[in-house]
């Protein structure tokens, strides 16, 4: 489970911004929104994170599609053609003169250990490397990762079996990324690069690509077609049936007619907000199997305030530990009786290009208080500042 996600010098965001998802003790309400972790620590669910447009808040969303980039193919082989993995995703802050490094650091939850992990880089090389995990059981941190440039020093329930092989780390190459390939003892490095690889961290328009139809609804349509058509009723979409046809990248609806009789509809017919809702309904039921995460950026888009709040649901459902963080400009929901404080986030811009991201719980905002019409009011900021136009 994620329970921190921290960024400096990425995109927009030139200082170190943080995203936490520990719930605070002092609020009371909506306790079903809540996870409990081994140490009675507790997690939201679920997070929105709202700003103006050109905020940054699809640079946050960035932020953590980069990080996730990075730990997945730090140590892939690369052609002549292509630049390497770190230059690729090599996006500092650009309104000053020195490129600084980016720095990423996460925070994760497994029901054995909590790991703390990040890492700085620039456009060549990874500057430093850290590891840090805490045993639920003994409630004790151990040092796995410590590394600057090609120094690396690893922790001693590890180095036995692992000092062989560092020597053989580029530096372009994460020791993460090293370790979860090789037939270890130790599960240490395999669990954390296998949460990260499991997060599932797409923009708005993964949900309309033809693509991603074709990847994932025949896998559905084998494994779990009763509960998507479930999913279909229960959003009145009128469905009663979907299959594949005779090439790969080929469905069809099928719909009950005024005369009773079944008609089919190639599915790309179907309206952009049934085939997003497909795909989403698709994506959030992996996550929720898998107990991963999704951040999604403008999860709103295309549909309908209740549709969306059935999608969020989902996370609230007894016994799920998987979670859901969204960007929207969508205030719809932003109310107590869906919300907890702790679970509203903005981002805003200054002068000069830099995105801050706020929590809710940083302001002092009564439970019954009313989120939208504050929001709007700019007691958080995150809304455009607009001017006459001449």
């Amino acid at each position: 489970m994620l329970i921190q996600f921290r960024m400096k010098n990425v995109l927009s965001f030139k200082d170190e911004a943080v995203f936490d998802m520990t719930a605070v003790t002092a609020y009371k309400e909506l306790k079903n929104h809540l996870v409990s972790l081994p140490d009675d620590e507790s997690l939201v669910r679920v997070a929105a994170v709202y700003g103006a447009n050109a905020s940054g808040k699809t640079n946050f969303y960035r932020g953590m599609d980069i990080f996730r980039t990075i730990v997945i193919d730090s140590m892939n082989p690369k052609d002549d053609v292509k630049d390497s993995t770190l230059k690729q995703e090599y996006l500092p802050y650009s309104f000053e003169k020195d490129m600084q490094n980016l720095e990423f650091s996460i925070v994760l939850s497994d029901d054995g250990n909590e790991y703390t992990y990040g890492f700085e880089y620039d456009a060549e090389r990874i500057a430093s490397e850290w590891l840090y995990v805490k045993s639920y059981r003994t409630n004790r941190s151990s040092a796995i990762i410590e590394r600057e440039a090609a120094d690396i020093e690893l922790g001693s329930s590890v180095r036995r079996e692992c000092e062989k092989y560092s020597s053989q780390i580029p530096d372009t190459g994460l020791a993460l990324t090293f370790f979860s390939r090789l037939n270890l003892k130790t599960d240490i490095f395999r669990n954390l690069f296998e949460m990260i690889q499991g997060m599932v961290i797409v923009n708005n328009d993964y949900f309309e690509k033809k693509d991603t139809v074709t990847s994932y609804l025949p896998d559905v349509l084998r494994d779990n077609k009763n509960e998507l058509l479930k999913f279909l009723k229960s959003i009145d979409t009128e469905i009663v049936d979907v299959e594949q046809g005779g090439r790969k990248d080929e469905f069809y609806t099928t719909h009950i007619g005024a005369d009773g009789e079944k008609y089919q509809l190639n599915l790309y017919n179907e309206s952009s907000g049934t085939i997003r809702a497909i795909l989403i309904f698709i994506a959030a039921s992996y996550v929720i199997s898998m107990n991963s995460v999704m951040v999604v950026d403008e999860l709103n888009v295309k549909l309908h305030p209740l549709l969306l709040k059935f999608f969020i649901d989902m996370f609230y459902e007894s016994g799920v530990r998987a979670q859901l963080v969204y960007t929207t400009h969508d205030t719809t929901l932003m109310d107590r009786r869906y919300f907890r404080r702790d679970q509203i986030w903005f981002v805003q811009k200054d002068a000069y290009g830099c995105s801050e991201l706020e929590a809710m719980s940083d302001y002092r905002v009564r439970s019954d208080a009313s989120f939208e019409r504050s929001y709007l009011a700019g007691v958080f900021g995150g809304i455009p500042k607009l001017k006459t136009f001449p």
